[in-house]
């Protein structure tokens, strides 16, 4: 009996190693280093070397972003002569692409002269003070470039929608923020402001994949499952905003942002076409996509041409 239960139990040791062997691994997901591909491509064949297929499209999109972020140094380097201040302002919906650009822009830049300001909601004491008042201590100084992931426009789109401003705050705040910014101006401060807009369907689509994404999970909020329920207020808040504070001394720029790729790299294009510095390469290599870069005024122009047919309006 024991002899028989011992064979029986080998067998089955057995049959389980035979399985494990021809059961095929699991396939792990892999996602590049941003610049690796670039990088590697030239790399002669090694038996320890893994082929990987990545699209000429991903290898185009590396060489442009390392060539720009070049760039960017060159134009840091400049600011520290000169004493430059600029400031650039992130908007646009929800997962529109922002954090992504801004990543790229300071990724290769001195940290103690490139500041991304990203403000919690207020306090309650800030809720008390004016409106402007917490934004005015991350403004830059000399040789600084500030770059702000969300900013004072919160109070042109979020909280209205959202609920987190009375009527009366949200028009005040379009009449003063004109003012506020022409101040800035007036004092020597370079000020760009991008409005990232994303279609609906992609926003959709980038939050389910942030659900699935360990890597993005920390980006979804309570607002974000509020975004598409709410998509025509944003619009019709976007349209308030861009009406009321396009202006010629700050002038809204629009980036079409569904290919976050190229999004990122005509981003970078609009801002260093306009500003001059030292070794600077020829302007023709940073004109940006007309289809991607959108100035406000055309923006205005095209949601007012469909305001009557939703569908074509972008977000």
């Amino acid at each position: 009996m024991e002899e028989d239960s011992k064979k029986k139990r080998e067998g089955e040791e057995q049959q389980e190693k035979k399985e494990k062997k021809e059961k095929p691994a699991k396939a792990t997901e892999v996602r590049l280093y941003e610049g690796t591909a670039a990088r590697f491509q030239k790399e002669k064949k090694k038996s320890q070397n893994t082929a990987i297929w990545v699209p000429k499209e991903t290898l185009s999109y590396e060489a442009e972003l390392k060539k720009l972020q070049v760039e960017l140094t060159k134009l840091q380097q400049d600011m520290k002569k000169k004493g430059t201040r600029i400031l650039t302002i992130f908007e646009g919906r929800d997962a529109a692409g922002k954090g992504g650009t801004i990543s790229r822009i300071t990724a290769f830049l001195n940290p103690r002269n490139a500041r991304v300001v990203a403000l919690p909601a207020p306090s309650d004491t800030e809720v008390t003070q004016w409106y402007f008042q917490r934004y005015v201590p991350h403004l830059p100084a000399a040789s600084e470039l500030v770059l702000f992931d969300r900013s004072w426009y919160n109070r042109a789109m979020v909280e209205p929608v959202m609920g987190f401003c009375t009527d009366e705050q949200h028009k005040r705040f379009l009449e003063d923020v004109p003012l506020f910014e022409e101040m800035l101006v007036k004092d020597g401060i370079k000020l760009f402001k991008f409005y990232f807009s994303v279609s609906r369907k992609e926003q959709a689509r980038r939050f389910e994949a942030r659900k699935t994404d360990v890597l993005k999970q920390y980006k979804l909020s309570p607002v974000d499952n509020l975004a598409q329920k709410y998509w025509d207020q944003y619009t019709v808040k976007k349209f308030e905003m861009l009406n009321e504070s396009n202006r010629a001394m700050s002038p809204w720029t629009v980036i079409r942002s569904d290919n976050k790729k190229k999004a990122r790299i005509n981003c970078i294009k609009f801002l260093l076409s306009q500003l001059d510095y030292d070794k600077k390469i020829d302007n023709a290599e940073l004109m940006p996509d007309p289809n991607i870069v959108i100035s406000g005024g055309d923006e205005i122009k095209n949601m007012e041409k469909n305001f009557l047919n939703p569908k074509r309006l972008r977000g």
